[in-house]
């Protein structure tokens, strides 16, 4: 998070000081400068006013975690004892319990997981196609790409796949590939 802050000045109306013009309290959307960077400069127009200064700060960043930590995170929220159930959760030490109490705090995201297509080197269609492992009721085959067919798959997926396609070369499949 950036250490510079931002200072605006408001009254209690909702409505703030205009640094530009200098010209009194307006609502937000008809004032031309919001904020300065001087706090000296807002306290000023706070005193002369009667008014409050506000300090503007960066919304910290969401953290990006796993499945499984989202998970514990949402317990810590729904429990009475947050950090025992971040405490309790982790068994990877102190890096990971600082990391959910970050998320706990600052919010975050859930990774996506990523996902691998895995081409059938050799193996193509009569019309020259390259072939790549798909799944479909159960069944493993070879298929060209084609949309709907389920051909990207997770480590998981692929970790229960028939031994010969885990033996395969696996490639991770980026936005571009979809």
């Amino acid at each position: 998070m950036s250490e510079e802050k931002l200072y605006a000045v408001k009254n209690d109306e909702g409505r703030y000081w205009d640094f530009l013009n200098e010209d009194g309290f307006h609502d937000f959307d008809s004032v031309d400068t919001h904020t300065t960077y001087e706090k000296q400069q807002a306290e000023a127009v706070a005193d002369d006013c009667g008014e409050h200064v506000v300090t503007l700060i960066e919304e910290p960043k969401k953290v990006v975690l796993t499945k499984e930590q989202a998970e514990i995170v949402e317990k810590a929220h729904d429990s009475g004892y947050p950090a025992t159930e971040i405490f309790s959760g982790t068994d990877s030490g102190a890096g990971e319990e600082r990391l959910l109490i970050k998320a706990y705090v600052n919010g975050y995201t859930v990774a996506k997981e990523k996902r691998y297509m895995v081409e059938l080197d050799g193996l193509v269609t009569t019309d020259g196609a390259k072939q790549y492992l798909t799944k479909k009721d159960g069944k493993w085959f070879a298929c060209r790409r084609m949309p709907g067919m389920h051909q990207d798959f997770t480590d998981e997926e692929l970790n229960k796949a028939p031994e010969w396609a885990q033996q395969l070369d696996r490639k991770e499949v980026t936005d571009d590939d979809e």
